[in-house]
């Protein structure tokens, strides 16, 4: 799978269209997610100005720092038909943004996460223009994955099962959360992924904290560990997955008890996903059966993310969200029980919504594991 299959040209001028049909004149896009989604490029963030200009009608222009120019021409971006316009130390990039634009405008859709010190500048530079965001445009473009982008995301799940599934090397009575996450963070690496994202090891009365991350608290003997990890790829796209073990004894029988509710639920919700259904109606495949167990106070999050270039993105899978689930669509599906000062457990895969049902991208057991 090449990156111009991942960031195809195609891209761009089908953000050009919704730009427009959104009442825009253009989108702004600084360093991160929806800058790479149209062009490629994973753009250095920094307090020099790199920023995607697209108008609604017109050529694209990238403008960059002169010393960031050259990764700027390394990446997919020059295929994409994007041309690049650099900016030395000590010169006002700001005139070459509202060159690009052809003039002032009347509203600009601004990358979500763009510094506020760049924003306040474009407002300085551009005073009658209305700033919008631009996720009101790119939102329904990166919603629904190609193909491409989910053989992208089934390697990223193949990569942290590859993980997972070396667990015992690491996780062991005695050894701290951190000696373990260590381990593990190195792993990841070597299973492919560029940078570590997260790794939450959490043992016993730790496990009921939903993003505790690790401590020097040494694991004990039987106490479930919930270990959820992930990573980015050099595609670009992520890895989340998340099992829970229990190592060098019996776990206590009220943690079985739960944790086969919470086996039947993962699995109910895994089941719910296809075509038409809703988001919250997945949510509440799996929020039914732990609340009737006697447990739904201890589910305390929704069940679930959408996944691409962001570890969380649209759509999320939670009650009051009544969109349709369609084709494409990336997401997490990770109910938990959390019992506080006692243990917890979660089971997360990612799924993908099929023409006809849906897909796991993560396949390693989803039972509790005996270490």
């Amino acid at each position: 799978m090449g990156l111009e299959e991942l960031y195809p040209p195609r891209r761009l001028a089908d953000a050009q269209h919704a730009t427009a049909a959104a009442g825009l004149d253009a989108l702004l896009l600084s360093p991160g997610s929806d800058l790479r989604y149209l062009t490629g490029y994973d753009a250095h963030e920094g307090e020099r100005l790199t920023c995607l200009v697209l108008p609604a009608q017109g050529e694209p222009t990238l403008i960059v720092p002169t010393l960031e120019r050259p990764a700027a021409e390394a990446s997919p971006a020059p295929a994409t038909g994007v041309r690049i316009v650099d900016h030395a130390d000590g010169t006002d990039p700001y005139p070459l943004l509202v060159a690009a634009l052809g003039g002032p405008v009347a509203a600009v859709g601004l990358a979500d996460r763009m510094w506020a010190e760049q924003v306040l500048a474009l407002r300085a530079a551009l005073p009658g223009t209305t700033q919008r965001l631009a996720s009101e445009v790119l939102r329904e473009l990166r919603v629904r994955k190609s193909p491409a982008e989910v053989a992208a995301l089934a390697e990223a799940g193949a990569a942290i099962d590859a993980v997972h599934e070396r667990m015992g090397r690491w996780l062991r009575p005695g050894r701290t959360e951190a000696e373990v996450a260590a381990d593990i963070a190195a792993a990841i690496r070597a299973a492919g992924h560029v940078t570590v994202d997260f790794v939450i090891v959490a043992a016993g009365p730790n496990g009921a904290s939903p993003h505790h991350g690790t401590s020097d608290r040494p694991i004990g003997a039987g106490e479930p560990v919930v270990v959820d990890i992930g990573g980015t790829m050099p595609s670009g796209y992520r890895s989340d997955c998340t099992r829970t073990y229990v190592a060098g004894g019996p776990a206590p029988a009220e943690f079985v008890d739960y944790y086969a509710v919470l086996h039947a639920a993962q699995r109910a919700a895994v089941a719910a996903v296809r075509p038409g259904v809703t988001a919250e109606a997945v949510d509440a495949a799996a929020r039914e059966p732990i609340a009737a167990a006697g447990f739904g106070a201890a589910f305390l999050h929704r069940t679930g993310h959408g996944i691409g270039l962001d570890g969380h993105e649209e759509p999320y899978v939670v009650a009051g969200n009544s969109r349709p689930l369609e084709p494409g669509m990336a997401f997490s599906v990770e109910p938990g029980i959390y019992l506080a000062g006692r243990h917890g457990a979660r089971i997360e895969d990612i799924v993908v919504c099929t023409t006809d049902g849906v897909q796991r991208l993560n396949t390693t057991p989803t039972e509790l594991i005996a270490l």
